[in-house]
């Protein structure tokens, strides 16, 4: 069953195209992430969601319900911010409750539902304790504990871990996961940290300049991105982009400004085609293998976080990464080999920069 429905969602400021036709359909109980660079429309669309911002023209709906032309406070969303948003004077069981008791609930109820949101996220010892006695990922909880509080039909999170430091980010990335699966709630959760994005979501939104580029599950967008930007975006290290051309035979790519050297392809593309050879840098192998899936790289400079290693080099005059999860034993300067399997290698229109089918 479809909770929120975004069709043909268009945003203007003035003479700023903000949103361009938005189409996304998200299935009740989904986690969904909107993913882009800064400026892209990501907070835009959470925010037209929410209320905050009118739409110029299409239609927006939440569980079958046109919410267009509805305020905030009708719309039965809870959105948690970037910034926390608590109120100062008031400790941690009053920002909690404080939409329940501008609604004049019964005081059960308001206290049910806070000890049970309390419980839920850890916070039942803190419940006494002003928002400047806690620390910054116990302030997030709150913040999510006053979502839970009232129980909406849609939880929208506006990049709430950036302000949190690398550590506690990674912890409470798994704490949201699980709070949604607890809850089996319909999240729509923004980030610019794709990472994130993998990591937590069923399904993924890639955003740019109000334009949605691709949408699906993590693992299809990874494997099967449907242009360089996506193709881009997604992964950790990016992946690399080599020009190339299709050999005569259309079974290889020729490196264009090293035609000594191609990479094999596992389809037939269309002879003397130009394109951009895509490499991800975890399919970049150091082991030996066949002579036909090698490719000469000159090694420009090595970094290690222990459990993985970063090598930096040039293949046909063009700086790629490679990631290894030992630790090969190479230094800069060094001429080595690196393998890559014809089924890893993505190839993209040079013109359109869109992916190239399967076969030709």
């Amino acid at each position: 069953m479809l909770q929120i429905e975004i069709d043909h969602l268009n945003k203007h400021y003035g003479g700023f195209h903000a949103l361009k036709d938005i189409n996304i359909a998200i299935e009740q109980g989904s986690f969904v992430a909107l993913v882009g660079p800064s400026g892209c429309g990501k907070s835009t669309l959470l925010r037209t969601l929410a209320g905050l911002e009118k739409t110029s023209s299409g239609d927006l709906r939440i569980a079958g319900e046109s919410v267009v032309n509805k305020p905030p406070r009708e719309r039965d969303v809870a959105m948690v911010f970037q910034s926390y948003a608590l109120y100062p004077h008031m400790d941690v069981e009053h920002n909690m409750n404080y939409s329940m008791r501008l609604k004049r609930r019964p005081k059960q109820e308001i206290a049910d539902r806070t000890r049970v949101a309390a419980e839920t996220l850890g916070l039942g010892a803190l419940l006494d304790r002003l928002p400047k006695a806690l620390s910054g990922g116990q302030r997030q909880r709150v913040a999510m504990g006053r979502a839970i509080v009232r129980d909406p039909k849609v939880f929208l999170f506006d990049e709430p871990l950036s302000n949190l430091d690398a550590a506690l980010r990674v912890h409470m990335r798994s704490e949201i996961r699980k709070l949604h699966e607890r809850l089996k709630a319909t999240s729509v959760y923004v980030t610019h940290d794709q990472v994130e994005a993998m990591t937590m979501a069923d399904h993924i939104v890639v955003m740019r300049a109000g334009v949605v580029e691709q949408q699906g599950s993590p693992l299809d967008l990874y494997d099967r991105p449907a242009n360089k930007f996506v193709a881009g975006f997604i992964g950790s290290p990016a992946m690399n982009f080599i020009p190339a051309t299709v050999s005569p035979d259309g079974r290889k790519v020729v490196f264009e400004k090293d035609q000594t050297q191609s990479i094999a392809l596992d389809r037939t593309l269309v002879p003397g085609m130009q394109l951009l050879a895509g490499l991800r840098p975890e399919h970049l192998s150091f082991a030996a293998g066949p002579a036909d899936l090698a490719v000469k790289a000159i090694v420009e400079g090595v970094e290690s976080t222990g459990s993985m290693t970063f090598v930096t080099a040039s293949i046909a005059s063009q700086q790629v990464v490679a990631a290894h999860s030992g630790r090969p034993n190479v230094s800069k300067g060094d001429q080595i080999q690196l393998y890559i399997a014809p089924g890893n290698v993505h190839v993209f229109d040079a013109k359109t920069e869109l992916a190239i089918s399967q076969e030709r």
